[in-house]
């Protein structure tokens, strides 16, 4: 996306991601105001069938998990914060750096406009019967990537209103917080209670269990460096010590 793109972005994010986006970044597929052609008709034909092919076959090896081994889904349905959206997708790390220098509110406006629909495809991809979260991966909002002054006034006020409904029509979110978000647990802690499943990675799991323990579950928390290279005693005490203190009175999640 061009820096220029954003009002249009805006005004109509379906219509300028498939008129726009999609042809610049699709090469086979038809730009507006373009003749079609059966290349760009066909585009769309593969890739609805490509996506369908993935669907059924993971329809199937959940079922397989599922009646085979006893062990049900850990997701179902799929939410990114908006900021992530233009971040990951469209304009870059770079350029989201320089748009949140020289257009944030901009950048603000965008994120707004995305909202319904981040919202809508994470409720049509939910577990009807409400008993596996939504996820959504977290990496681009921790430090060192966003300032505390753009996670306060762009990144959470766009995202938290989305997990408050999404929580309201009955379904949990796991946040799969890639990456350090210590620097944003009181801002998470805002959250109805029981709302969110916090997976941790590189935060230290009992300073998160002090911090937001007791109104949400946990997850996580084993630092991959001991898994990979730390000796079996070391990972069965680390565990213990887990067990012992975050997962005392329930509300935890080892994995």
């Amino acid at each position: 996306m061009k820096p220029e793109e954003y009002d249009q972005l805006i005004e109509d994010p379906t219509g300028y991601l498939f008129n726009i986006w999609l042809p610049r970044v699709c090469g086979d597929v038809n730009a507006k105001g373009q003749p079609t052609s059966y290349r760009s008709n066909m585009s769309f034909l593969k890739g609805g069938m490509a996506m369908m092919s993935c669907f059924n076959a993971l329809t199937k090896q959940t079922e397989l998990l599922r009646s085979e081994c006893g062990t049900v889904s850990a997701i179902s349905g799929i939410l990114k914060a908006p900021l992530d959206i233009i971040t990951d997708k469209l304009r870059g790390y770079l350029g989201m750096c320089t748009d949140l220098c020289q257009r944030p509110d901009k950048v603000l406006a965008a994120c707004e406009a995305f909202m319904p629909h981040l919202l809508y495809m994470a409720l049509s991809g939910a577990d009807s019967e409400k008993n596996v979260p939504i996820a959504i991966w977290m990496h681009r909002g921790c430090v060192p990537f966003v300032s505390q002054e753009h996670f306060d006034k762009i990144y959470w006020p766009t995202l938290k209103p989305i997990v408050e409904e999404i929580w309201a029509r009955g379904h949990q979110v796991l946040f799969y917080a890639e990456g350090k978000w210590a620097a944003h647990l009181q801002a998470f802690a805002q959250l109805p209670d029981r709302s969110i499943i916090f997976h941790v990675d590189q935060d230290d799991i009992f300073e998160v269990h002090k911090a937001i323990g007791h109104k949400f579950c946990i997850s996580g928390g084993i630092p991959n460096f001991l898994l990979s290279y730390g000796t079996a005693e070391q990972v069965r005490n680390y565990c213990k010590k887990v067990i012992d203190t975050v997962a005392r009175d329930g509300g935890y999640v080892m994995d």
